[in-house]
């Protein structure tokens, strides 16, 4: 089912590319998309809802009588799961909130950093495979804790026009200030630029497929974005000492996303890879998403044998993976040569699924190797961190032997005199 390497006989660089979204052939089509929606605003995302998804949306934004009928209707052991999740979510979100601070550098030179929340954010919610209100609950709640004062999603209607109980209730218990009937990228241009309906924006978060991330790279600086977003991934990080039945069943979870989606395990135990491996055999055969599961692995699913563990932990840091699990007999250990993972569980009752759903950390995270350059969505995403200084005489006399040879080596003499005119006698 999975490729079984070894470590030694492989290029590592080759071996650990994952899926990669194209988006360079879609770029054309997408700026014609972003153009029209910029110029002609909601006519535009109509006319490409009842292109793309089949339906004509007259009202984009979801009224409060349809929110308040998905609380009729939906499931009341979801309604409670979502209550509990948003909580979780909420507490830990809190935590990640930045402290404002001042010091004096020297005397009579005091700087600091305030702390603001960004003015407006858009949540990109996927529809497509499945239903995500998990996401939103990720993407709206640390906005929200953040301070954002307008937060709003956007998600693909059904063919019936409406959008699922589920994500209308998930987006209410987040806080979100609206949340509209449109997806693709003209759901990113409609952020971007603002329409009639949807309300422009200052940042733009959520995954969604190769046509809104290539929206959201080109909208980049006009307004923000998280992070380039692509197939979800794993790597699980075992010794002899793991459970080969819990690591194939983390495989299975990550596989059954999308059949671009890639699984990882890398251990030094020959054992384990090859138990493990029968488990993957096992369990896909009676998977409900069997087909997906069995493309994704086919395509991006490996278990490399190293020789050594410091050889397994060197491909995990190269690798850089999304989701990381670590199931070794000391995995604090583990976890203290860890460079490079977007969230990490450790231990043999941790799975990835905890994370995706309600142990309180953001299933927003960098794919692709990004987790070399980027955490996970966070509180701080949202949030601003302004310097401020203030100067008294006598610690402008004592900075300018500093500043006015660099001002005046650089030839900015206006700089050196914004310092001269003040300290004149």
């Amino acid at each position: 089912m999975m490729e079984i390497l070894k470590y030694s006989e492989i290029n590592l660089q080759d071996t650990i590319k994952r899926s990669e979204q194209d988006v360079n052939k879609v770029l054309k089509t997408v700026s014609e998309i972003l153009e029209n929606v910029r110029v002609n605003k909601d006519n535009a995302v109509r006319e490409y809802s009842e292109k793309f998804d089949g339906v004509l949306i007259e009202n984009l934004k979801v009224s409060k009588d349809e929110i308040a009928q998905a609380y009729q209707t939906i499931d009341d052991e979801l309604l409670t799961a979502l209550k509990n999740a948003a909580d979780n979510i909420e507490r830990f979100h809190k935590k990640q909130i930045p402290k404002e601070w001042e010091m004096e550098v020297n005397p009579g030179i005091t700087a600091g950093q305030i702390v603001r929340p960004i003015n407006s954010v858009g949540c990109y919610i996927p529809g497509g495979r499945a239903a995500y209100p998990s996401s939103i609950l990720m993407t709206v709640i640390p906005a929200k804790i953040a301070g954002v004062e307008k937060v709003v999603c956007v998600t693909p209607p059904q063919n019936d026009g409406k959008i699922l109980d589920a994500i209308l209730v998930a987006a209410d218990i987040a806080g979100a200030d609206g949340i509209y009937k449109v997806g693709g990228a003209q759901a990113i241009g409609a952020l971007a630029y603002g329409t009639e309906s949807v309300p422009r924006v200052e940042k733009i978060v959520g995954p969604g497929n190769i046509f809104v991330t290539a929206a959201k790279k080109l909208v980049y600086g006009q307004v923000d974005i998280e992070f380039p977003a692509g197939p979800s991934e794993v790597l699980i990080l075992a010794d002899e000492t793991a459970n080969p039945e819990f690591l194939a069943t983390d495989i299975l979870a990550q596989a059954e996303h999308d059949p671009n989606a890639s699984c990882f395990l890398v251990t030094d135990s020959s054992d384990i890879a090859s138990a493990t491996n029968e488990f993957v055999k096992k369990l896909t055969d009676i998977a409900p998403r069997r087909q997906i599961i069995e493309e994704s692995l086919s395509k991006s699913g490996k278990i490399i044998i190293t020789e050594t563990f410091d050889e397994a932990v060197h491909v995990t840091n190269e690798y850089a993976p999304e989701h990381l699990i670590i199931s070794t007999k000391d995995d604090d250990e583990t976890l203290s040569h860890i460079k490079n993972a977007g969230s990490i569980f450790l231990g043999s009752y941790s799975p990835v699924a905890a994370g995706d759903y309600g142990s309180g950390t953001n299933h927003v995270l960098p794919t692709g190797g990004g987790a070399k350059m980027y955490s996970g969505l966070s509180t701080e995403a949202f949030i601003k961190k302004p310097t401020v200084q203030r100067l008294t005489r006598e610690g402008l006399r004592e900075l300018s032997k500093t500043s006015l040879p660099i001002a005046e080596y650089e030839g900015f003499f206006a700089h050196a005199n914004s310092f001269k005119t003040r300290l004149r006698d």
